[in-house]
């Protein structure tokens, strides 16, 4: 393991999404006492003079960029030109303001999304760029593939230490529940949550059920992205998940269950299933020795503590 001081200074881009607040989590809990953000009124991410700005002022001695625009496939199909244009600026100019401040390290996370639609499984690092993207989200994978290789570029031509971590779908606390902007498992735990009260005695579920989907709880996540910090790692694209996955019908039932539903489930078959399966190859985290160590029931319980802790706030 390297050795990265307690009071080294450590930027978390995105702090208030699910993402970064469970960075920042995980690094306060192991013992980081400098660490950096910034709201999006105190620093607009698309404003790239400011971010130039605020990055040779301080000179972090670390950066994750965890901010981004992100959906589920309703806001990717509907808001693709916002999803490409925020995410190719905000990454653009953090990385960029990275290199010219002098800042040699930095971790950028992308998405699972970026790999080609119909790739075999599980999902390796190399399959990027050998395939056409699932059409649903291509903007905002398109932004992500940029980002990757940004700090591929930054990399190999001016020695910077940029890695990226491709996560998995991911939950948990901060999580954002909108039906209508959501991933699949926070609308199910909404549907799901309304469906009880209503005394529903069905709950209807977007597309066949049949898709398989890899899950991974964002504490996990965070934990994989400090582990390589304090690893030494220096370059490099690297997949976090659980090397598991299940059928959107198996998630409903999870789902079901850690609700306390008991009614029937109904697969509306008009709407997208999306890509039919996405697992990752997580093979290069487990050879540095990290893994994900949350159960996908036990996850969903403390997210649907976190949704309930918000709907009664």
């Amino acid at each position: 393991m390297e050795s990265l001081a307690k009071d080294a200074k450590i930027y978390v881009a995105g702090h208030r999404g699910m993402v970064g607040s469970a960075l920042v989590r995980n690094l306060q809990a192991k013992g980081y006492t400098n660490i950096l953000t910034r709201t999006r009124a105190e620093l607009d991410l698309l404003d790239q003079p400011a971010v130039r700005a605020f990055l040779e002022a301080e000179r972090p001695d670390y950066i994750f960029v965890a901010a981004a625009k992100v959906g589920g496939i309703y806001a990717n199909n509907t808001y693709g030109a916002d999803f490409i244009f925020e995410n190719l600026a905000v990454e653009a100019n953090i990385i960029n303001g990275a290199h010219r401040a002098g800042i040699d390290r930095l971790c950028f996370l992308g998405s699972s999304c970026i790999y080609p639609r119909d790739c075999p499984q599980p999902i390796k690092e190399e399959y990027l760029l050998t395939g056409p993207l699932e059409p649903t989200n291509e903007p905002y994978a398109i932004a992500k593939i940029a980002g990757v290789k940004m700090c591929e570029s930054y990399n190999r031509q001016y020695g910077r230490r940029y890695v990226s971590v491709m996560p998995t779908n991911l939950y948990g606390a901060n999580d954002n529940y909108d039906l209508n902007n959501s991933h699949v498992l926070p609308a199910l735990i909404r549907k799901t949550h309304e469906a009880k009260a209503r005394g529903d005695s069905e709950l209807v579920v977007w597309g066949s059920g049949k898709p398989m989907r890899e899950f991974l709880f964002v504490d996990d996540l965070a934990d994989a992205c400090v582990f390589l910090m304090e690893s030494g790692v220096s370059e490099g694209l690297f997949n976090v998940g659980t090397g598991q996955d299940v059928t959107i019908r198996e998630l409903a039932e999870t789902v079901m269950s850690v609700v306390g539903f008991d009614g029937k489930i109904v697969f509306d078959a008009s709407k997208p299933d999306g890509t039919p399966r996405k697992l990752l190859n997580v093979e290069r985290m487990r050879e540095l020795g990290w893994q994900a160590t949350t159960s996908l029931r036990e996850g969903i319980a403390e997210a649907y503590a976190d949704f309930l802790n918000k709907s009664a706030s």
